[in-house]
């Protein structure tokens, strides 16, 4: 059934990840994904280099955190990794843990901060992931290749900068790959759910901060690319549809995607197993990397 059919209380559910795991409890589940995300940020704290709270703008919520591998390579592409949580919850401080398997292999993590509602608006935080890559190209010019990753929200926001136009900035960043894990590419079906309580989106805001409406801007800033749209096989079927509506929209425009159905996962674990070296998503960035 479209979204536009729906009953406020089913789209309600369809747009609620929690319910749909099979692990845990809803509330279980929240619980466990803040508590991995915490506890492989911990664990990458001790074992890399950090550079933490480095400001990327003016504003008090405008901070990033450099993972650093121990590595003497001069091959070392960076990974910016931007934070899901229905642009509401969570922060840069549960944002490091893909640093664990990455710094093996001498990757920079780079795990981007920015103000979420309701003191960040959609406005507001789409800018600032837009700034913080700007300032990160800016700092480390000698990396051997920017990726992107963004989880849930995060996987909305790091479409968006893969949407950018970027003449405004001066700079155009040369993105060599992408991976948008369980995302949302249409803003327009969460306007009536509570996710918008707190963001206060009007229907205008909607469409301008929606990937699936910004396809032909994408292709022009970041037609070689190559971007994986990753979704959880226990997704919520809206959610599942948002991510291969996105695929299919992408690959019609003769862009270079991928889609991955990540079996025997949910909308939380899918990222939470990055903190893996042998998890597939981990091998996949890997290899698209050159460094598996």
């Amino acid at each position: 059934m479209p979204w536009t059919q729906m009953k406020k209380d089913e789209l309600e559910k369809q747009y609620s990840p929690s319910v749909w795991s099979h692990r845990m409890s809803a509330d279980d589940v929240m619980k466990a994904h803040v508590t991995a995300l915490k506890e492989g940020t911990l664990r990458a704290r001790g074992l890399a280099q950090t550079l933490l709270n480095v400001p990327y703008g003016e504003g008090d919520g405008e901070k990033l955190d450099v993972y650093i591998p121990r590595t003497d390579s001069l091959d070392v592409p960076l990974v910016i990794y931007i934070h899901g949580g229905y642009w509401q919850f969570l922060s840069k401080e549960e944002s490091g843990f893909m640093a664990v398997p990455l710094m093996e292999k001498g990757v920079v993590v780079v795990a981007v901060g920015y103000d979420i509602a309701p003191k960040g608006n959609m406005d507001l935080m789409v800018s600032q992931v837009r700034k913080s890559v700007v300032s990160v190209i800016g700092e480390y010019s000698h990396i051997s290749g920017l990726y992107l990753c963004g989880h849930s929200a995060g996987a909305h926001l790091a479409a968006m900068v893969l949407s950018t136009d970027w003449s405004q900035y001066g700079i155009t960043p040369q993105i060599k790959g992408a991976f948008l894990v369980s995302g949302i590419y249409d803003l327009l079906p969460i306007l009536s759910t509570y996710v918008n309580d707190p963001l206060k989106m009007t229907e205008e805001v909607a469409v301008r901060n929606s990937p699936s409406k910004l396809v032909p801007q994408l292709k022009s800033s970041s037609s070689s690319c190559h971007i994986v749209v990753a979704v959880a096989e226990n997704d919520s079927p809206e959610f599942r549809k948002q991510s291969e509506e996105y695929y299919k929209t992408l690959q019609e425009s003769g862009l270079n995607v991928t889609l991955e159905n990540v079996a025997n996962t949910d909308h939380f674990n899918i990222i939470e197993r990055l903190v893996d070296g042998e998890y597939h998503l981990t091998k996949l960035l890997l290899k698209m990397m050159g460094k598996s």
